[in-house]
């Protein structure tokens, strides 16, 4: 009987086989297994290891390590010879063997070269158990180690040679590197947890179950692995939710993040222009409009409160403007004071039974609470006051104050007669070393001996105290939050008989962003600033966008006050830009700074205690951050 049934199972895996075969040529792809001696050489090869014999997937075998037999075979190892070949009786024979008592129990021989497995000894078991979709196959498995180079795969790779003494797994391959440990948070475990073996079932278990909605949604044709897509389902659910839902649960969950999914190759889209403008230059979207809302509920959450915080007063203002200028157009609603996590989750449910249409989350640790929030209800629009969020379910927004910061600069270097100008940045997050830079290039624009002293109030508390000690009279120090906010010492300052006087000071206008983000989705330019295939959108607005402004001090000379609405005013119509060379992406993610700048960004160990969990958020070397057990995963 097992015979007949092994002859039964070779057609059938030679029909596909040969099927696999011909596809493979109409769309242009080799249709044979790869081979490994073909594809690298000695000097792409920093050395080997052998790892013994464990049971790897199958669906990672993609080759042989010799030309051998691969003509025998299409690209997954079904057969292509006839059944009245040697071969095919030799492939029978190891089906009748995997349908008796005893079972293919044999190791295969193979090398692995960045995750994926070559076959030395054993391709027709390799090709019987793939016939019957085994998900693994046990495997004596010697690793060839690639050179070190500076590419994201490498990189990637070297991650995994790290974690893979934790897990023995080669399910946790991801290609961004810094996702092991956040894989390691989301089960609940320590960075350097070493896995047990129920542990590494289960997750075997998981994977599996989570890889079939994967590949069904097309998961397959990503530049992605299964265990990247399952790590950004893993933001919004659990892993104990990954076992316990129904197929067709675990498919519709994965659809409420597929955006975030495809959206994970591709960079973040930084708009820099606001949705009208864009649907000005769109005549096809001004002829085709569809009908927008007549009024709409806008709901506002913030983990601080107005009375405490400037960041949440400033943001308050700018709610309370939305509704001056829109007036009967839109209602809001506050929800301030909420703990980021489940109780925000909650006030964003609230929001929208209260029938929101818009939720603004202000600050960035409430991003955990968005993208839980997004998932769930995709008709909703929800927003995040941060940036560089690589999540296409929640757009984020953030004002380009360096613009700003390059007209305090030039004001600086014109009344500064040493040219030494202290500087106190805030934290080493997006945006902060370009505002730094562009500073430095107003200073030397109008004074080009000036030195920039730069201090960190994340690392000392009188950062500014500190400059005017060592004997600098003209500081830049935080912005003003709001433009009533005039309170020394803000923005740039000048030190006199140990008072501070202030000259001039960028200032964040959130009411300006607030209404054109509503007023895109009133008048129907939110759809404008769509990203393609679902990428993330960041907007970044600056002075153009009245997003952003600089307050000017009485007693600031009337030749620095002309020369400031003269820089002003290019900036805006586009004939001066301080990083003229530079793309916005590359403005945002800057992270060196100039050489007349003295001092560095502070390392993650030297920032004070209150200071971290934003720059765990925001900083921009973020990636480097292990996670801790109360953080979003990013």
């Amino acid at each position: 009987m097992n015979r007949q049934e092994a002859s039964s199972q070779y057609a059938s895996a030679l029909k596909q086989g040969r099927k696999a075969y011909k596809e493979a040529l109409v769309r242009g792809r080799y249709p044979y297994p790869q081979v490994l001696d073909e594809i690298i050489s000695d000097s792409m090869v920093a050395g080997q290891t052998e790892l013994g014999v464990m049971e790897i997937p199958i669906d990672q075998i993609v080759g042989t390590k010799t030309a051998g037999r691969r003509s025998a075979f299409s690209a997954d190892f079904l057969p292509l010879l006839d059944p009245d070949t040697e071969f095919a009786g030799k492939w029978v024979a190891l089906c009748e063997a995997h349908l008796g008592d005893e079972g293919i129990r044999d190791p295969i021989r193979c090398y692995e070269y960045f995750g994926r497995f070559y076959v030395q000894e054993g391709n027709k078991r390799v090709s019987v158990l793939r016939s019957y979709g085994a998900p693994t196959i046990s495997a004596y498995v010697i690793r060839m180690i690639p050179v070190w180079t500076e590419g994201p795969e490498v990189a990637a790779y070297y991650e995994f040679m790290q974690s893979f003494p934790l897990t023995r797994l080669y399910r946790t391959r991801f290609t961004r590197s810094g996702s092991f440990v956040k894989l390691q948070k989301a089960l609940g475990h320590e960075p350097d947890h070493v896995w047990t073996e129920d542990e590494r079932r289960r997750f075997a278990a998981g994977y599996t179950y989570f890889q079939e909605p994967f590949l069904k949604l097309g998961g397959g044709e990503l530049p992605i692995t299964v265990a990247d897509a399952m790590l950004v389902w893993l933001k919004v659910y659990s892993f104990d939710d990954l076992i316990k839902l129904p197929s067709a649960e675990l498919l519709k969950s994965v659809k409420a993040v597929w955006a975030d999914i495809k959206a994970m190759p591709e960079p973040i889209a930084v708009r820099t222009d606001t949705p009208e403008a864009r649907e000005e230059g769109n005549l096809l979207g001004r002829i085709f409009k569809p009908k927008q809302p007549d009024r709409l509920r806008v709901a506002f959450v913030s983990d601080q409160l107005p009375d405490q915080s400037d960041w949440a007063r400033a943001h308050d203002l700018g709610r309370e403007y939305l509704e001056t200028v829109l007036e009967d157009r839109v209602e809001t609603e506050v929800f301030y004071g909420v703990h980021p996590g489940e109780e925000a989750e909650a006030a964003m449910e609230e929001a929208i039974e209260n029938g929101a249409h818009i939720i603004f989350a202000i600050t960035p640790p409430l991003i955990g609470a968005c993208r839980k929030t997004a998932a769930k209800h995709p008709e909703v629009r929800i927003l995040n006051c941060s940036v560089s969020m690589p999540y296409a379910g929640v757009r984020t927004y953030y004002s380009r104050i360096y613009e700003a910061k390059y007209i305090a600069g030039a004001i600086a270097g014109a009344l500064s007669r040493s040219g030494r100008i202290g500087y106190v940045a805030s934290n080493p997050i997006f945006g902060v070393p370009a505002s730094i830079n562009a500073f430095a290039l107003g200073a030397r624009l109008t004074n080009p001996r000036a030195e920039i002293t730069l201090r960190w109030s994340c690392v000392e508390e009188n950062a500014m105290d500190a400059l005017a000690w060592e004997g600098v009279s003209l500081i830049s120090n935080r912005d003003i939050p709001t433009p009533d906010r005039i309170r020394e010492p803000w923005g740039l300052c000048r030190i006199e008989n140990g008072k501070f006087h202030s000259l001039a000071s960028p200032y964040w206008h959130w009411g300006n962003v607030y209404t054109n983000l509503v007023r895109s989705v009133l008048e129907g330019g939110w759809e404008a600033l769509a990203a393609p295939e679902g990428q993330a959108v960041n907007y970044w607005w600056g002075l153009n966008s009245r997003a952003v402004d600089i307050l000017l001090g009485d007693d600031l000379p009337a030749g620095v006050r002309q020369l400031a609405g003269i820089l002003r005013r290019g900036i805006i119509d586009g004939s001066l830009q301080p990083f003229p060379e530079a793309t916005p992406e590359k403005i945002l993610h800057m992270d060196t700074l100039l050489d007349c700048v003295h001092g560095q960004l502070p390392r993650y160990e030297d920032l004070l205690p209150m200071a971290r969990p934003l720059v765990r958020l925001q900083g921009v070397y973020r990636d480097a951050i292990p996670p801790e057990k109360e953080d979003p995963i990013l």
